[in-house]
Order: C-alpha cells, then sequence, then structure tokens
C-alpha cells in the first residue's frame, strides 16, 4: 500500500513538473522575439557546442560582476605632506639650466661676433660701420639683391598678408602653395610634391612619417643633424655604413638582406645626402640606385644643399648625374639658401605624397609656409630655368676660389665637391699629427684665421656642426663634426673680386698656422 502511494507521489511531481514546464514555454513564447533566441540556442548547440559554453561563462561572469560589491577608486597610495614639508622640498630642488653654461671659446666668439646692419649681400655693413666682403652667407647667386623677386614679393604680401596663421591641412592652404608644388614637381619631373614651413623639420618629419619601429634604415654616417634626428624620432633599427663608402654600404645591405629574408617583411629604407653639409662631397646616385633595387630598399634622398646648386638648370643631383627623378622614392629639399626664400619640399609619388598630408608632424602641425615665400621659391625656380647663366657663372667662381685656396694652400684642403659654392676647409691630417692639434686646438686656429680674414676686409665663417652620434651607445663616432671653415662662393662678386677674396683667406691661414708652434 505504501509503496504504491509512492509511485503514485512520484507521478504527481512528474507530472506537475512537466505541466510546470510547459507553462514557462508557453509564458517565453509570447515574449517578442523568443522564437529566434530559441532557434539561435538549438543551431548554436547542435553546430558549435564549444560555442555556448563560452557564452553561458561569459553571462555567469557579468552576472557575478553587476552583484560584485563596489569599491573605492580615491584610495590613496602615496603619502600625503603638509604645506611645510613641501615649501622644504621645493627650497631644496635646484632644477638644472635649460641651457648649459657657456664655455670661455664661445664667451670670446660672441664677443668678436659681427654684426650684419641691413640687407646681407655681397658687401655687407657691419654695426661697427665697416663694409666687408661676405662669404658667410648662401646668398650664392645674389637673388637678394634681385628686384624683380623683390616686387613679387611685395605684391604677394599685399594680396595675401604676412601668413595663413594655420596649418595646411585647416584654412592653410592657399592657391600660391598649390601653384609651387607644381612647379616644384615639374622642375624635378616627378608626379607630386609637398611644401613644408620650416626646412630643418621637413627630412626631420618625412623620415618617420614612413619609418616606423621595427622598420630597417641604412644611412650613411655623414648625414645631417636634420636627418639623424629624424632617424631618432621613428625608432628605426638603424645601420650606419662608413661615409659615402659605397663598398661598406653594399655590405651592410647584403646583410639586412640575408638577416630578412626567413623574417616576416619589414619595411627598408636608405637614407643619404646628395651635397653633405658636413663634408661638401657628393654621392654616386646611379650606383646607390642600382643596389636599392639589387637588395629591394627605398631610397629617401636629402638635397637641402644640392636642390638649386647641381644640374644645368639646378634640378639637383638626379639633373647632374642624368638620373630620371622617379627612380628616387622620396626627394627632399630647401627652399630656403640659395632660393632666397624659405621652407621646404618632398617630391615623389602621389601615394607618397598624399601619405604625408595626414602623417608628417611638421605638415600637420605647424602653419603654412608664408604666401611671400611660396612665390618667391617659384620665381626663383623660373629664373633658374630660363637664366642658365647664373648657374655657370656661379661655377666660373667656384673654380677661382678653388684655385686660390685648395691647390696652393700648405695648410688645408677643400673637402666640398668642384661645383659645391660652399667650400669646407679641413686642415691637412699631416699638419694636426704635425702640431699636436686636438679638436678645440682646431676650433681656436680656425676661429683665429676668421678673425685675421675679417680684418682684412673678408668674412667667412666656420663649420658649426651638431654631433654626429644620436646617443651615447654609438659606438666609434667622433662627439662632434671635423671641425673646419665654410666659405660661400656668390655670383654677386666679380671674378677678380673672388680672388682677391681667397688670396686674404689663403694669406690669413697661413698667418695664423705658421705662428702656431
Amino acid at each position: 500500500m505504501s509503496a504504491s502511494n509512492g509511485m503514485m507521489d512520484l507521478h504527481d511531481i512528474q507530472g506537475l513538473s512537466v505541466r510546470l514546464g510547459d507553462s514557462l514555454s508557453e509564458l517565453f513564447q509570447r515574449v517578442p522575439g523568443s522564437s529566434i533566441v530559441l532557434r539561435y540556442i538549438e543551431s548554436s548547440y547542435q553546430d558549435d557546442p564549444v560555442r555556448s559554453v563560452i557564452e553561458l561563462f561569459l553571462c555567469l561572469f557579468a552576472i557575478r560582476y553587476l552583484l560584485a560589491p563596489s569599491y573605492s577608486t580615491q584610495k590613496k597610495s602615496f603619502v600625503e605632506l603638509s604645506e611645510e614639508e613641501i615649501d622644504e622640498l621645493v627650497a631644496d630642488w635646484t632644477p638644472e639650466p635649460l641651457v648649459a653654461p657657456q664655455t670661455a671659446f664661445e664667451e670670446a666668439e660672441n664677443e668678436k661676433r659681427p654684426v650684419i646692419v641691413g640687407p646681407t649681400g655681397p658687401k655687407s655693413k657691419l654695426s661697427n660701420g665697416r663694409t666687408v666682403t661676405n662669404l658667410a652667407s648662401y646668398n650664392y647667386y645674389n637673388f637678394v639683391a634681385n628686384e624683380t623677386l623683390k616686387e613679387k614679393a611685395i605684391q604677394t604680401l599685399r594680396t595675401y598678408g604676412v601668413g595663413p596663421c594655420g596649418p595646411p591641412g585647416f584654412y592653410g592652404t592657399q592657391d600660391v602653395h598649390m601653384k609651387t608644388e607644381a612647379d616644384i614637381a615639374a622642375h624635378l619631373g616627378t608626379s607630386a610634391c609637398i611644401l613644408y614651413a620650416q626646412a630643418f623639420s621637413t627630412i626631420s618629419s618625412v623620415i618617420p612619417a614612413f619609418c616606423k619601429r621595427g622598420d630597417i634604415i641604412v644611412a650613411d654616417k655623414g648625414v645631417n643633424y636634420a636627418i639623424r634626428k629624424g632617424i631618432q624620432i621613428s625608432r628605426s633599427t638603424i645601420r650606419w655604413y662608413e661615409h659615402n663608402d659605397l663598398e661598406d654600404m653594399e655590405r651592410v645591405l647584403q646583410k639586412v638582406y640575408s638577416e630578412q629574408a626567413k623574417k616576416p617583411l619589414v619595411r627598408r629604407f636608405i637614407i643619404t645626402e646628395g651635397l653633405f653639409e658636413d663634408i661638401g662631397d657628393m654621392i654616386d646616385l646611379p650606383r646607390i640606385i642600382e643596389l636599392k633595387f639589387k637588395y629591394k630598399f627605398r631610397l629617401i634622398l636629402d638635397e637641402t644643399w644640392s636642390f638649386g646648386v647641381l644640374g644645368r638648370t639646378g634640378r639637383g643631383i638626379t639633373e647632374h648625374q642624368n638620373v630620371d627623378a622617379a627612380e628616387v622614392d622620396m626627394i627632399c629639399g630647401s627652399l630656403s639658401g640659395p632660393l632666397c626664400a624659405g621652407g621646404g619640399f618632398c617630391a615623389g609619388s602621389d601615394e607618397t605624397v598624399e601619405h604625408q598630408r595626414i602623417s608628417a608632424a611638421s605638415y600637420t602641425f605647424s602653419a603654412s609656409l608664408p604666401a611671400m615665400l611660396a612665390t618667391t621659391a617659384s620665381e626663383t625656380l623660373t629664373l633658374l630655368q630660363t637664366v642658365p647663366e647664373i648657374l655657370t657663372q656661379s661655377r666660373e667662381n667656384i673654380k677661382s676660389m678653388w684655385a686660390q685656396l685648395d691647390p696652393r694652400s700648405d695648410w688645408v684642403y677643400c673637402s666640398s665637391h668642384p661645383e659645391n659654392p660652399m667650400m669646407i676647409l679641413v686642415l691637412k691630417p699631416e699638419v694636426i699629427a704635425s702640431k699636436k692639434l686636438g679638436i678645440m686646438d682646431q676650433e681656436q686656429l680656425l676661429q683665429d684665421i676668421v678673425d685675421e680674414a675679417l680684418a682684412n676686409g673678408v668674412l667667412i665663417t666656420r663649420l658649426k656642426g651638431m654631433p654626429r652620434s644620436i646617443n651615447t651607445k654609438d659606438v666609434g663616432w667622433e662627439t662632434q663634426t671635423q671641425p673646419a671653415l665654410k666659405v660661400c662662393v656668390t655670383t654677386g662678386l666679380s671674378k677678380k673680386e673672388i680672388e682677391r677674396a681667397g688670396i686674404i683667406i689663403r694669406h690669413a691661414i697661413t698667418k695664423i698656422l705658421k705662428a702656431r708652434k
């Protein structure tokens, strides 16, 4: 009897459970969208049960997170100081100076630094009233004195104002900027060009716009400071080769190519200059192009000192060495100096230029180049194209200066290329060795030569380069560039005036170095 009662209770419980399940199912099916949920669960469980388990775990985690007790995020993990303790710490703190204190040599140099009054030209007036022959500026073609350029600049200033006061991507681009970009691209023979407001920050922005962490850069040890800063900002892997040594360059390229053969593909760049700022010599561009294609690298070429200088019409080293500009991935250059304007540019394919418009820091976050300078750049390019005698006269003057200095001096030699109007005069190794001259000794002697030349009416200067190494971990690097004199030849002087200035410089060198025991 009791057994039959137990069986009835079990059947009653089962029936009740079935009816309860049916009621819940009926209620759930009345909810809008319930049938979709049921089909999703059935198909999910049938096709991918692991997914259902993961979703169940996430649902339980979400419920646990919502039901967890709250906690304060304002808990202080530092020791509070009293006002007296804060004042005491502030009084004990000594901030480091923003600029290192001047050395005795720098103080003496600043005291004797000549100050030009009025416009800079081949004949410049100093604050002491003297007029000197100026061979210390980049006014190679004397465009400063060109009245047509002055009139164009004044007209542009009256039309557009001093500056656009905004970055190129935000109301800063004007029609004169687009015209100058088109003029430079047409002059070089590239498909596109982009303008930058500062010459220095052009190459130092272009490099990190394309080179990122993990990419590989192969660069010449003699590149200028702006390139080195761009390389540093990029955080790429850097492989250096000896200055202008293409055999060493190929060795480095071959090593990189072999190391990367079985690794994931990364971007690889060669970075060098057309004419080197601190040495003055020239690269062998056709050979570099050959190596670039052989080892599958991209080439970033800085023509800051060769654009407007080399070639029949001043197109730079591509014209001088008969290389198609399209074979160089990016050509960077300056519009200041020889072109008497300001800012810089990067020319290349449409893709590389458009990428810079949103990725190059100097382009994106700096105000645009003043319209007056953009117009001046276009006009000076036109002059170089239509009046090739400008470049011919410049090279004749360079030959005249070379004839007075390099072959005739027993003390210095010129490391610059024979067509470079910026002549870098370096003390000969045997002179340095015989007189046991350190870096500071050389700097002092060269400054004495500058002062002696100025006393005789010729203004020149010293090469004042920045340290070559990017950081203190660089091994085997000189702490600074080789001390040298810098003489900038201009067409604003006649051949006789150039020869006379060269004689004065040579005599100043001889006088100072003979006096050094």
